[in-house]
């Protein structure tokens, strides 16, 4: 069953593996339900080195955040810290930091909900080339039936285990479909892409307007009063007036137009530079859940490669070398689809931009209807005006492999220990009940894969649920 859901709609997550109906429930309860342990290269130590290795424990906390307010307590540039990879911010997770300041200094740092475990000093940095996976820990609790009902700790294992051993029969041991999660198109509102679509399309003023008056589900009054009035009267001071101070980037932008009315390219540029580049990484991956979505539908496989396709080799870590894909052929496709079996290669979709290859075939042909389709189809996804966010585009792969996996039943939490959302109980439209069985799932991923991704698959819930 797909879940009535105008965020996954926006963003192309749309389907299944299977065609089971899951169980329900919710995520991240308690922050201590979300545990995420990251597995990184190993790091040499040396006593004369010049950086500081740590492991870090952080309970609720961004990665990014804590690593400004680590730069702050040391007295460094925030560019002296270096880690693997970013991680969900509520959720207790442990990852490697290699620090460049001196040892007693960063086992004296405190900070709440942070615990610092200084292993010793080495001569290497680290970065997303360390980073070779996590260990997820992980607690769906009140699982419930597509009516609501709640489920019990036997029903819901029965359907996870009927999930697990369906996808293995369709896709292979340990794999599931690769889509890229709702993190990756920002909080709240799904407006980055639309947002990214203006962009490529040069349309500056419609890019803007966007980003400033898109509504959202579930904002607060002043912010959807502020919103509805630029979409209605379009930049006025009275308009800026409505708009929250925390709205800080939507006043920006609208200040800027009232000084400057025809200025929208310096109206964008008021967005940080990473989230200027967001929005065509998310219209990207619109493009790509898109093409994932119609495989499914039409019946296609997403492992077993059929001519025209477009296949990359896998290396130890599970990542795709998207730059040396080839193309299947009606002669090469057995031998290529063993090796897609064998987990050496995969079968890829587009993330498309300036110079990505496409498929040729069916499979080609399908992409460029979905291109065609979003209005995108005849660009070259160079953007003059703004030439860093010209993308050369490039493959992902369509499937991601988990191991480790386990599932067990797990104690239900007092209500007092599960947060203001749990208490509330459920809402229209959503799928999950708080006398229904509490799930723990263990199991690792490779990098780039979202843990909320592969639980989406047994759970079946609105993305807010996730």
């Amino acid at each position: 069953m797909q879940p009535n859901d105008s965020l996954a709609e926006a963003i192309g997550l749309i389907g299944y593996a299977t065609q089971d109906a899951g169980i329900g429930g919710v995520l991240k309860s308690r922050v201590v339900d979300f545990r995420v342990d990251e597995i990184a290269t190993t790091i040499a130590l040396n006593p004369k080195g010049r950086f500081t290795v740590a492991k870090v424990t952080l309970t609720n906390w961004e990665t990014n955040r804590f690593c400004n307010n680590l730069a702050k307590k040391l007295s460094i540039s925030r560019n002296r810290i270096f880690f693997a990879g970013t991680k969900d911010k509520r959720a207790v997770t442990s990852q490697l930091f290699v620090i460049d300041a001196p040892q007693f200094k960063v086992s004296e740092v405190e900070m709440n909900d942070v615990v610092i475990e200084v292993l010793g000093r080495t001569h290497q940095k680290i970065g997303f080339g360390n980073h070779r996976g996590n260990r997820f820990t992980i607690v769906v609790r009140g699982c419930a039936h597509e009516d609501g009902t709640p489920m019990t700790e036997e029903e819901a294992l029965l359907e996870v285990e009927q999930i697990r051993t369906g996808m293995e029969e369709k896709l292979g041991s340990g794999r599931f479909p690769n889509w890229i999660g709702p993190q990756r198109f920002g909080s709240g509102r799904a407006v980055t892409a639309e947002v990214g679509r203006s962009v490529v399309q040069h349309q500056w003023a419609e890019a803007v307007h966007t980003y400033i008056s898109m509504e959202g589900e579930h904002e607060s009054p002043d912010v959807a009063a502020f919103r509805k009035h630029i979409r209605e009267h379009g930049i006025t001071q009275e308009g800026l007036a409505l708009a929250p101070d925390w709205l800080g980037y939507e006043r920006r932008m609208t200040e800027h137009l009232l000084n400057n009315p025809e200025d929208h390219i310096g109206a964008f540029k008021k967005l940080p530079n990473n989230l200027q580049l967001m929005t065509i990484h998310a219209l990207q991956s619109v493009v790509f859940n898109r093409s994932l979505r119609m495989r499914l539908e039409q019946g296609m496989s997403i492992t077993t490669p059929e001519a025209g396709d477009l296949v990359g080799r896998l290396d130890e870590k599970g990542q795709l070398s998207a730059n040396n894909c080839v193309v299947v052929e009606e002669r090469t496709a057995p031998r290529i689809g063993r090796n897609c079996q064998l987990g050496r290669l995969s079968v890829t979709g587009p993330l498309p931009g300036r110079d990505v290859r496409t498929c040729e075939g069916t499979p080609g042909e399908m992409e460029a209807s979905i291109l065609t389709e979003m209005g995108l189809g005849e660009l070259n996804w160079e953007i003059e005006d703004i030439p860093r966010l010209t993308t050369t585009g490039t493959r992902r792969a369509l499937t991601s492999s988990f191991d480790e996996f386990t599932v067990e039943a797990t104690p239900k939490a007092s209500d007092d220990t599960l947060g203001e959302h749990w208490n509330e109980g459920p809402k229209d439209g959503s799928r999950w009940h708080p006398d229904g069985a509490c799930l723990k799932f263990r199991f690792t991923l490779s990098s780039g894969s979202y843990a909320t991704i592969l639980l989406r698959e047994f759970m079946r819930t609105p993305l807010n649920q996730l």
